[in-house]
């Protein structure tokens, strides 16, 4: 059974910067997909970025430019770097891993992600 330990949440000043990780354990290879998708309250869960295997990248609708996603292949970690955040960019990020193409899917817990002054 994979399990996700993720990090790196907290409180941030607007135009701040937080890095989350995500390590996914139980799961002898690297995932078909991992990443990240955020739910604010009384909002839709909605993705944020996933990372292919093969690296291949995909973002949540304006997030380019301001958030990065990254995997580490050996650790079986994938980062979200964001940067310039917004109020709006307030929410808690969950990790999503897809083991292989047709799954099994895991999700974590959840971090939050506070912008505030």
């Amino acid at each position: 059974q994979v399990q996700l330990v993720e990090s790196g949440g907290g409180l941030v000043q607007p135009g701040g910067s937080l890095r989350l990780s995500c390590t996914a354990s139980g799961i002898a290879f690297a995932p078909y997909v991992m990443g990240w998708y955020r739910q604010a309250p009384g909002k839709q869960r909605e993705l944020v970025a996933t990372m292919t295997k093969s690296g291949s990248a995909n973002y949540g609708d304006s997030l380019k430019g301001r958030f990065t996603i990254s995997r580490d292949y050996a650790k079986n970690t994938v980062y979200l770097q964001m940067n310039s955040l917004m109020a709006e960019d307030a929410a808690a990020y969950s990790c999503f891993v897809r083991a292989t193409l047709v799954g099994p899917d895991a999700w974590g817990q959840g971090t939050q992600v506070t912008v505030s002054s």
